[in-house]
């Protein structure tokens, strides 16, 4: 049997971050899907996909993105069903995510956000050790004759 989702499309609204009473992160959110083709009147329309993630995926999911963000989700498609507190039954069809992938790059609206941005590196002695690749970012001289193949 395969159960499958792989869909790509923006978050309706910022991820909602719960935790269980064991402590395990959860975060429900729902994800706009056009559809490929075209409706009778020349428009795309789209569907609303309900998703859950769990654990440190969803506390990453909610750091990284917001309403709007565009994402890719890979995951299974899953029923349940519960009784509300008026005694009916509801049903619900969900994506169980079992990973995201970022599909935009940051804008300077989402730098105002809660995640800070990763700056530098904290300040070393040089004399501690002889790192090459502590130079931040910046070229590195290589010859040939250092590569060891």
């Amino acid at each position: 049997m395969i159960n499958r989702a792989v869909l790509v499309g923006r978050l309706t609204r910022d991820p909602e971050l719960r935790y269980t009473s064991n402590g395990a992160a959860m975060a429900k959110f729902t994800l706009a899907v056009d559809r490929q083709f075209t409706n009778q009147q020349g428009e795309r329309e789209t569907d609303f996909i309900d998703c859950v993630i769990w654990r440190k995926s969803a506390e990453n999911l909610s750091n990284l993105t917001h309403k709007g963000s565009l994402i890719g989700i890979d995951g299974t498609i899953q029923k349940s069903h519960y009784e509300n507190k008026e005694g009916h039954t509801v049903y619900q069809t969900q994506v169980v995510v079992g990973n995201f992938s970022l599909l935009e790059p940051k804008n300077k609206s989402e730098e105002t956000s809660s995640v800070k941005p990763f700056t530098s590196l904290p300040k070393e002695d040089p004399e501690q050790h002889n790192d090459p690749f502590a130079n931040h970012g910046e070229s590195i001289d290589i010859s040939d004759d250092s590569l060891p193949f």
